[in-house]
């Protein structure tokens, strides 16, 4: 008969993270975004797996490459992609690859894309320009997305008006909120954005 100790330590052990046998299939969602603006959180926030992350240590080498105006906290960033999954019913799953934000990565970003339902694109309003070369990448390959308006401490908010004017967006985007540090408010954003991909057929609902 094992002692107690085993069966606590057996019990401690974490198990495998399998998908349901009734899951048929998967759909790709992108988190995308420029540098810092918190896709690596987002899709931690959201995944019921513990996320893979890709992340390395910013060092000096990466001084005025990347830009870390309003961002002095930041002290890594990713390099290839972040992953993480969500079974969204008994028979769908959905991943989510997060994408580097930096220029020089990009090269893995079309390999990333391909084959993408849609993309929730993360933005800071204190540097709404730095996502118009994301969004205009979503527009040439045609994959549907929404913004994602994260909340950071010193950004300034807008109407939806001032801020569809300022990023060009046509009048079906949609503009959501979004904490994602927040995992009630990260799943939210998720749900409103499922809702859209209904909506416009590019995702069929499965019981």
């Amino acid at each position: 008969m094992a002692s107690a100790s085993s069966a606590e330590t057996s019990a401690a052990e974490p198990t495998p993270d399998y998908l349901p046998a009734t899951v048929q299939g998967a759909v790709k969602i992108l988190v995308t975004g420029p540098f810092g603006v918190g896709k690596t959180t987002l899709v931690g926030s959201l995944s019921e797996i513990a996320p893979l992350r890709t992340e390395e240590t910013m060092t000096a080498a990466g001084a005025g490459v990347d830009d870390l105006t309003g961002r002095p906290d930041k002290t890594s960033t990713t390099v290839a992609l972040d992953f993480g999954r969500i079974t969204l019913n008994s028979r769908l799953a959905l991943y989510l690859f997060g994408t580097p934000g930096q220029q020089r990565f990009w090269p893995l970003w079309d390999d990333l894309s391909r084959g993408a339902l849609g993309a929730i694109v993360l933005v800071d309003t204190l540097r709404l320009e730095e996502s118009f070369e994301v969004l205009g990448r979503l527009e040439e390959q045609r994959i549907p997305f929404a913004i994602a308006v994260n909340a950071f401490p010193h950004s300034p908010t807008y109407p939806e008006p001032e801020l569809r004017e300022a990023l060009d967006l046509l009048p079906e985007v949609p503009i959501l909120a979004c904490d994602a540090r927040d995992r009630r408010a990260s799943y939210d954003l998720l749900i409103d954005f499922v809702a859209h991909l209904h909506s416009t057929a590019v995702l069929e609902p499965q019981s």
